[in-house]
């Protein structure tokens, strides 16, 4: 709806009245939840040869090479022999090699495009692969129902999963049980995370009582380490400071499809919408503007944020944002805690974020 603004100290002008995140509350269909399991928007161009690793880091290198292999070793019949009993009488054997690849890395290092590269490299219809983060995976488990997702995933030829964590004992027995089933049916797996997976759970609950599950994820995967600085940051420009009420505010006028929320506000919000409807509610946005921008209180809104940020990046929709700069967000008993890496992870990809959000502002 467009209406005649005035700010103050400002002539009026025709804009357009920004909408608010806090007004939305989206309701996502399970289909949705298994159709949108692909690589996100600013993935869905990336390729192994698009990644530029840094000469400094042959780790980076040899990432590429190793995963391009494995996608090529993907192109046969489906790994649970369904495509093999047509041409030998015996079933075949279980592989003896874990069928799956783990790349673990600190944030900024393209783990996430290496990903999106397998998936669009390995030989298969998009609708024998699948994409997502693990948040997205355990959403999809709590729409579908734990066999419903098995009967759903079981006949992929490859299951990604971007930002690979457990936070809570609950979802470590869920996603040690369902990909243990996706195992056996031959789905082929591959995980980004910050964590080598024997340390999965470290910091965040008692993980030794839970080491038989750890080690049970562990065993699917052939661990990947690739070494780096964040790319996001190399050798660009400091991120901007924060801009103030009034510039945040013209600007969410000025530009059609941006969104207008206090900070405070949106927070609050966030905790009555599920994370899985996060992507939901950014549909559509071409940016957001956030005023009073200030500390996060409490873990719990901590982590929603994250799930915002991320999905915010995956669809490279700039934010713009007055108060405290996004280093500032959390805490340094949050920065120093179990979930830390996480929280860096935020940080530096609202950074990127409020970057892309420097047009927006009248010069």
């Amino acid at each position: 709806m467009s209406s005649s603004t005035a700010l103050p100290g400002q002539s009026p002008i025709a804009e357009t009245a920004p909408l608010s995140l806090c007004a939305l509350e989206p309701r996502v269909p399970a289909d949705r939840l298994v159709a949108e399991m692909v690589p996100p928007p600013r993935f869905d161009s990336v390729r192994f040869d698009t990644y530029v690793p840094d000469p400094n880091q042959p780790s980076q290198t040899e990432a590429v090479k190793v995963l391009s292999d494995f996608a090529a070793g993907l192109g046969g019949a489906h790994a649970s022999g369904s495509g093999k009993r047509k041409w030998f009488s015996k079933k075949p054997a279980a592989p003896t090699a874990p069928l799956g690849v783990y790349l673990d890395g600190g944030y900024g290092v393209g783990k996430t495009h290496l990903l999106a590269s397998l998936w669009h490299a390995t030989p298969a219809a998009p609708s024998l692969k699948a994409f997502g983060t693990f948040v997205e995976l355990t959403n999809l488990v709590g729409a579908l129902g734990f066999q419903q997702t098995v009967q759903t995933l079981s006949g992929h030829r490859l299951l990604c999963i971007d930002e690979f964590e457990l936070d809570d004992p609950g979802d470590t027995v869920l996603v040690s049980s369902l990909l243990s089933r996706l195992v056996e049916a031959g789905v082929a797996l591959a995980a980004t995370s910050n964590t080598l997976p024997g340390k999965l759970g470290e910091g965040r609950f008692a993980a030794a009582d839970f080491l038989r599950e750890i080690q049970g994820l562990s065993a699917h995967f052939r661990p990947l380490r690739i070494d780096g600085e964040d790319y996001r940051h190399r050798g660009l420009p400091e991120a901007p400071a924060p801009y103030s009420d009034e510039q945040v505010t013209r600007a969410a006028y000025a530009t059609e499809g941006a969104s207008l929320d206090d900070f405070p506000s949106l927070l609050d919000h966030l905790a009555r919408v599920h994370p899985s409807r996060y992507g939901a509610l950014t549909d559509g946005l071409r940016a957001v503007c956030l005023t009073e921008v200030q500390p996060v209180p409490d873990q719990s809104t901590a982590l929603r944020l994250v799930v915002l940020a991320d999905r915010l990046y995956d669809r490279e929709v700039p934010v713009l944002a007055s108060g405290l700069p996004f280093d500032r967000l959390f805490s340094e008993e949050m920065l120093n805690g179990g979930y830390r890496k996480k929280y860096f992870r935020a940080i530096s990809r609202l950074t990127a974020l409020a970057r892309d959000a420097k047009g927006l502002v009248a010069q």
